[in-house]
């Protein structure tokens, strides 16, 4: 069993697990939950003990230095990655998870995950769409599918996405014939066609040319004005400022600090946090 707190940590380290809530969303549903989350490679420690909740509405940046373990807890919720221990919850719903022979934790219920990752939309840092398939395609397969959407109704509601996106024109292209920008708009449509609870965003502009950055921040930034509940992994340190409720930062894999965007990036208490932000000064 790996302990629930880091030895090595320094005295400047607040309590993640005890931290007040600090989002303008505190009164709503909790959307997400996760308890003392854990994950191991080997006898690597990557997180060691994460708790965060996200209430409906809440947009929270999760930042820190690479290795961190920012990917890692995205992964973990939806069981991309099989955590070492924890309790994740979306909503009411706990999800029921097993110790397997490698020790790590994988669902009791293959359904109840299915449930979860239709519940919760991921958008990956390499766009991930189906290459032999037309963007129309891509984003009504999960819903007709998974979800059992007839398929006249999942077109009709792809093409609301794409005008959504900005991509209607493109519903007949394929992945290739599209920028990195467009892409990661076309992903990011896919998600919504899913009608999730929550929405996992792994550094979704870090493949990107510098110039295309925007259009898709501009499309996650109207998500964010829409109420979407959002777990975003970024360097973008202006739009996480703009856009959060809440911002966590993130440490040899436990939380530094967590905070709104202002207490985070004006006055954090964290040396480590304070250095880190003013190396990202823009």
């Amino acid at each position: 069993m790996i302990a629930t707190t880091d030895p090595t940590q320094a005295p400047d380290v607040p309590n993640a697990a005890s931290a007040p809530d600090v989002s303008g969303t505190a009164n709503a549903p909790i959307a997400l939950e996760i308890r003392d989350l854990h994950k191991s490679y080997g006898a690597l420690p990557v997180l060691k003990g994460v708790s965060l909740t996200a209430y409906d509405g809440d947009v929270i940046s999760i930042l820190g230095s690479s290795g961190s373990g920012k990917s890692t807890l995205l992964r973990c919720i939806n069981l991309l990655e099989k955590p070492t221990q924890g309790t994740i919850l979306i909503g009411n719903d706990e999800l029921r998870l097993k110790v397997d022979k490698s020790g790590e934790m994988q669902a009791a219920d293959i359904k109840q995950l299915e449930k979860l990752r239709a519940s919760v939309g991921f958008v990956f840092q390499s766009f991930n769409l189906w290459p032999h398939k037309t963007i129309l395609q891509n984003i009504i397969e999960g819903p007709t599918q998974v979800l059992k959407i007839k398929k006249d109704q999942a077109i009709s509601e792809a093409e609301v996405l794409l005008r959504k996106v900005g991509l209607i024109d493109k519903k007949d292209a394929y992945p290739a014939n599209l920028s990195g920008g467009q892409r990661q708009r076309v992903a990011i449509a896919r998600a919504l066609a899913m009608k999730p609870r929550v929405l996992l965003f792994d550094e979704p502009t870090s493949a990107l040319d510098p110039e295309l950055v925007n259009e898709v921040l501009a499309v996650m930034r109207e998500l964010a004005e829409e109420g979407r509940t959002m777990l975003i992994v970024t360097h973008e340190m202006r739009f996480a400022r703009d856009v959060s409720s809440k911002v966590v930062f993130l440490h040899q894999g436990v939380i530094e600090e967590i905070g709104t965007p202002e207490q985070v990036f004006d006055n954090p208490t964290s040396q480590r946090v304070k250095d880190f932000m003013a190396s990202h000064r823009n």
